[in-house]
């Protein structure tokens, strides 16, 4: 309930700000519109199967905020420094997230990071693959991985503890990932997908 009514009046919202005046009539008018949007295309089911930690989700805001600059700055260099252009590389990379939507918040934090991207998922896997804009060398590899180690963990500490993460009847992974605890989730990708780069050959010209 909560969910459609933030959901009403953010389209109400947005509506008065099309029409740039705040008007009774601009705000019934965006009622009725938002009203008939959320009947009449309604979006699909997205099951909510943990819990949000206000703190957690914080430090991945921060820690994001560090990222962009950090990244920005080494994208540019990249950009106008002499010598060859950078070597981008496609990573595979498995994650121990089990929610579809945390998945997803994951995947949307590695895009907007500049020199990241991600190209693919293999949902059942719950694998990646991750465009990183340089990898020259094994520091730059192993930097990636600490990354995404970092991402994955944060993003379990905001959205699914174990001790509070309880799977939905949409909840659609493969046996490997129900139900199981974190840790043993990280031994299966261990065992199962260990490192593989793929080198993109062709030069790199551009920040992305």
């Amino acid at each position: 309930m909560w969910v459609r009514l933030w959901t009403l009046g953010w389209l109400t919202f947005v509506w008065v700000l099309l029409w740039g005046t705040v008007t009774w009539a601009n705000i019934i008018g965006g009622l009725v519109v938002a009203v008939a949007v959320v009947t009449l295309l309604p979006l699909p089911r997205v099951p909510v199967e943990g819990r949000i930690h206000p703190i957690a989700l914080l430090v991945i805001l921060v820690r994001l905020v560090f990222d962009l600059v950090l990244s920005s700055v080494q994208v540019a260099w990249a950009a106008i420094r002499p010598g060859r252009p950078p070597m981008g590389a496609v990573i595979r990379v498995r994650v121990a997230i089990k929610s579809d939507m945390v998945l997803t918040l994951a995947v949307d934090y590695l895009n907007m990071v500049p020199g990241t991207m991600v190209v693919e998922i293999d949902h059942r896997r719950r694998m990646l693959y991750v465009h990183v804009f340089d990898v020259r060398t094994d520091k730059q590899v192993r930097a990636f991985y600490k990354q995404m180690k970092f991402v994955e963990r944060a993003f379990v500490q905001a959205f699914e503890r174990d001790s509070e993460w309880h799977p939905s009847p949409y909840h659609g992974i493969d046996d490997d990932f129900h139900n199981v605890r974190h840790t043993d989730r990280v031994h299966v990708a261990e065992r199962t997908a260990g490192p593989d780069v793929i080198p993109d050959q062709r030069p790199s010209g551009g920040p992305r």
